[in-house]
This record gives C-alpha cells, structure tokens and sequence, in this order.
C-alpha cells in the first residue's frame, strides 16, 4: 500500500515512517515539501503521488500558543485538515486523522467514549474538533483520538520532566487535571492494526490514569531522580493560558468492539521510553 504521511518530522510523523515503512510505501512529507494550508498545493501533490491511504498527523500542537494565536490554531488544524480530506477523496484515499482527548470539556467523571458529544473549551480544542467534523464531511475517514502524547523525537513533556530533574530543583506541576499519559510507540502500533479495520473514531490511549503531578513523579522515579522534588499545585495556581479539561480519560469502547488490545498500561510503557531514552 502507499501510505502518505503528513508531518513528518514531528514525533507522531517519524514513529509512524519508522513502524509502516518495512511493509508498505511510505511518503512522509513535512513542512518544506508539502503546506497544508495551501489547497491547490495539496492536491497538486496528491495527484503526483496517487496514495492509498494519508495518515495526517500534522497539526499545531502548542496549546497555549494557539490560544494566542487563533488564527493559526484554525487554518492549520481545521481548516487545512479539510484541504487534506477534500484532496484523499479526489484520488480515492482512506485517511486518518489523529486528534485530541481536548476536544471534550472535562467535566465527565469516567471516561469520555467515542460516541460522547465533544465540547471543546479552548482554541486548540475547538480546532482539532472543526478538523474532525471537515474529515467526516470530505472523507468519511478514521479519527484518532489520543491524550497526553510523547515520544523520542521533539518536544514533549516527559523530556521536560528529564531535563529539570537533571537540574534537582523544586518544580509544581499540576495535580487537578486527570488523563492518559500515552506513548508514541504504542499509539503508532495500534492505528497500523487500525489500517486493517472499518472507518470510524477510536480513542486509543494508554491504559489507566493519573494527574500530570502524579505522571512526574512516576517519570522520577523511573529515571532514578528524588520524587520530592516535584510539588503539586492547583490549574489555578499554575494560570496557564488556555483552559484545559479537568478530566480527559479516553475509554477504548471501539478498539474493544473491533477485537484489538488495548494498549498496555502508562506506567509499562514510561518505563520502556526511559530505557530507550538511557541506551541511545
């Protein structure tokens, strides 16, 4: 199969690249190759390249920043997304399109299904959610939702964790916001199973939950640093910019329906990212 993939040097876009490219034709193309918020340059592309399948997972990540800059937020993971959608369909293309648990407004206490009515509450929120609903309209493809997301390439913040606890000073880091920590790897593995399964939306995350304070004292811990160094504070406190939700867990009810694992839980899969981490 030729497979597509937009966002290539970011760290959801290398780990797919790396896990497709021994069993199928992979064209990863990044910002220098491909703008997509340019339409006609999309599907100039597209056509040049006929693919089977595009796995989209370029998108302005930086939630804060989007909230700053809305504009932005909107044209490249909205707007852009039904570009992308719009120029699959002209060459008969499946596409996936991995989005966010923020496209929920946290004010659930069990975890959000895949039926659940989004309710995004912050900019970044609500254009991962528009980029959902163009996907549905254009394509009729797959929407991922994941939480909470970090691998070995780029920045994420598990890797700003391992950097301040090299330095052993006191760090807050918020203890009101629950959520699925969730490794690229483990992700990337489960939507190549998904290539292979209907059209829908899966959440697929890691399995269990905890708070970002509790997350950086588990990567402590695992990275052989004093725990105690981590202090817990309050959304309020901590006066990010944008709102995040309070609770964001992602149940698996679709991945369950179609036969396929779960993924293992957060704690396993830190452990083996920090001892990837070590040996390189």
């Amino acid at each position: 199969m030729k497979i597509l993939i937009t966002g290539a040097h970011g760290q959801l876009g290398k780990q797919l690249e790396k896990r497709l490219k021994s069993s199928h034709t992979v064209i990863s193309l990044g910002k220098q190759e491909l703008d997509i918020t340019k339409k006609a340059e999309s599907e100039k592309i597209f056509f040049q390249i006929k693919p089977q399948l595009v796995l989209h997972a370029a998108a302005f990540t930086d939630v804060d920043q989007c909230e700053i800059d809305p504009q932005k937020a909107f044209e490249v993971n909205g707007i852009a997304t039904g570009y992308i959608a719009q120029a699959a369909n002209k060459v008969d293309a499946r596409m996936f399109y991995i989005s966010s648990d923020y496209v929920f407004d946290g004010n659930k206490k069990a975890p959000y299904r895949e039926a659940d009515e989004p309710n995004p509450q912050s900019t970044y929120g609500m254009s991962k959610w528009l980029g959902e609903k163009l996907v549905q309209k254009f394509n009729n493809g797959t929407i991922v939702r994941t939480s909470w997301l970090y691998g070995h390439d780029g920045k994420n913040f598990v890797k700003t964790m391992l950097n301040l606890a090299e330095k052993q000073k006191k760090i807050k880091v918020v203890n009101d916001q629950i959520g699925s920590p969730t490794y690229v790897n483990d992700l990337v593995e489960t939507v190549a199973q998904l290539i292979e399964k209907r059209n829908g939306i899966y959440h697929v995350s890691n399995s269990g939950s905890c708070t970002w304070f509790e997350f950086s004292k588990v990567i402590f811990e695992e990275a052989g640093y004093n725990p105690e160094f981590v202090l817990p504070i309050s959304t309020e406190e901590f006066g990010a910019i944008a709102p995040r939700p309070s609770y964001s867990v992602l149940g698996h009810d679709a991945l369950i329906r179609e036969t396929l694992n779960i993924p293992r839980p957060w704690k396993e899969a830190l452990k083996e990212f920090i001892r990837k981490e070590n040996s390189q």
